[in-house]
């Protein structure tokens, strides 16, 4: 396998994400095992690297030559990651330090978050660690996945693509959740991190690597207590103005306290305390799991507007009035367009539509001119600085239209191809082309061919109106903050 260009390959965290070669303790050829799942996931991403699987008594494991001890490998790993029974994680990791590996995975549960006894062994695996200059992620944790290098140590198989969403997360299952997630929208994570107990690496270490990778363009935080408080509003505030940070924060209730307590043994704070902590940091909060994703995919995806003032377009009024009130309800404003706004939107707006903010066609005859034309005008009036767009296309409409013109199923199939392609490739360019966010809303699947094609062009399309307006407000509250800290030095 090459090694790795990227300038980003000194900071600590590297090698753990972009290991060339692995020593994995825990698999077997049982197929119900926990760590043979998870090498079993690395194993079917096609990672490049070297694979060591360390076993008493099997010699060979999935089809790897095994080893009996961690002392007899070829060369001295990487990353370590160990799958095993809490009574030998301990003398396992002291095996490692001694054979030289300097970075590790603990999935191993069983610490902290279960008993007093397991916080004071968690106390003595980190005296292991600092003894050998080891830094670990965990325990029980997941791992990492890193599909841009073909590296997926947790325990289900990835679905998806290689993405821009960088995730740090304090609930494991919450990464391996998200996989199949992301790809209906055909965005994906750069890179996830599943910190567990944070002996070692917390969630401040994470984002400082987040925030090198150059995969990477907004970052997420899932989590239940913040360990280090000044050094993650030092971190922020310092990562924030060059990529976006958004938090969602479990432990802001008492049934959320005590789930953070069971689930990691942190303790949580109150929620207008992180609300303070999140304000001074730049981060952007998300008051659910779903809003932490909607709105890691605007900030990744599109140009904070320079100010609330946003025009909907539609075709349909419903839709449109529940754009424009969600609008409203997330402090945004809808100005009215002016007069030479107006007087060239006229010829392409029918005569029962409404030249009003929403502009509202009520029928498009023409989805070219709805996708492109249209929304070329809106974006260059001086007073409109984003655009939520309705994107209802039903193909059935379509096909209709194509059958009364005589044309065959499979000259049908291939117009509506074309016409799905030529749209996202003429919407593609529109929100960069004026440095203004675009971002659309729909009832429609993601597998519908226009909403298909304008997600495949990069273009965010939620799935309703109440989360567009939301993810786009979250836009303008990122540029609100960025010039806060700017201003404040």
């Amino acid at each position: 396998m090459q090694q790795n260009p990227d300038p980003y390959r000194d900071i600590p965290l590297y090698p753990l994400v972009n290991p060339r070669s692995i020593a994995f303790f825990g698999a077997s050829n049982r197929f119900t095992a926990m760590g043979t799942n998870q090498l079993n996931s690395v194993l079917a991403l096609g990672f490049e690297g070297k694979i060591y699987p360390v076993h008493p008594s099997e010699p060979t494991v999935l089809g790897l030559p095994a080893y009996k001890d961690v002392a007899d490998l070829p060369e001295v790993p990487d990353l370590a990651v160990l799958v095993l029974p809490t009574a030998i994680v301990i003398p396992t990791l002291e095996a490692c330090g001694k054979k030289g590996i300097r970075h590790a995975i603990v999935v191993s549960g069983g610490f902290k978050e279960v008993s007093p006894e397991g916080a004071a062994l968690e106390q003595e695996l980190t005296a292991v660690a600092q003894r050998y200059g080891i830094r670990f992620l965990g325990p029980n944790c997941l791992g990492v996945v890193n599909p841009h290098h073909l590296f997926n140590v947790t325990f289900a198989s990835f679905e998806g693509r290689p993405g821009f969403i960088g995730l740090a997360s304090q609930s494991g299952s919450l990464l391996t959740q998200m996989f199949r997630y992301l790809e209906q929208f055909r965005i994906g994570f750069s890179t996830g991190l599943s910190v567990g107990n944070e002996a070692s690496i917390d969630i401040v270490d994470c984002m400082a690597y987040l925030a090198a990778c150059p995969h990477t363009k907004v970052i997420g935080l899932y989590i239940e207590s913040i360990r280090r408080g000044r050094a993650f509003i030092k971190a922020a505030r310092r990562i924030a103005p060059h990529k976006p940070i958004v938090a969602f924060y479990a432990g802001g209730s008492e049934a959320g306290r005590s789930a953070a307590l069971s689930h990691t043994g942190s303790l949580a704070g109150p929620d207008r305390l992180y609300d303070g902590v999140f304000r001074q940091s730049g981060v952007i909060r998300a008051d659910t799991i779903t809003e932490l994703f909607d709105f890691c995919w605007v900030l990744g995806s599109c140009t904070p507007p320079r100010s609330r003032r946003i025009v909907v377009l539609t075709h349909s009024g419903g839709p449109g009035a529940a754009a424009a009130d969600a609008c409203s309800r997330n402090g945004l404003t809808l100005p009215r367009l002016g007069a030479a706004t107006r007087e060239r939107l006229r010829p392409l707006i029918p005569a029962t539509g409404s030249l009003n903010n929403p502009v509202d066609l009520t029928f498009s005859k023409d989805p070219l001119e709805y996708f492109n034309a249209i929304p070329q005008v809106v974006l260059e009036d001086p007073d409109t600085d984003g655009m939520l767009v309705y994107c209802f296309a039903p193909p059935k409409n379509m096909r209709r239209i194509m059958e009364s013109q005589g044309l065959s199923l499979e000259d049908i199939d291939k117009l509506t191809e074309a016409v799905a392609q030529e749209i996202a490739k003429r919407s593609a360019g529109l929100a960069a082309s004026h440095a203004k966010p675009v971002i659309g809303f729909t009832y429609q699947g993601p597998e519908m061919p226009i909403i298909k094609g304008l997600l495949e062009s990069g273009l965010p399309v939620l799935p309703s109106p109440e989360r567009g307006a939301r993810a786009m407000a979250a836009l303008a509250r990122y540029r609100e903050l960025v010039d806060k800290i700017s201003k404040s030095g």
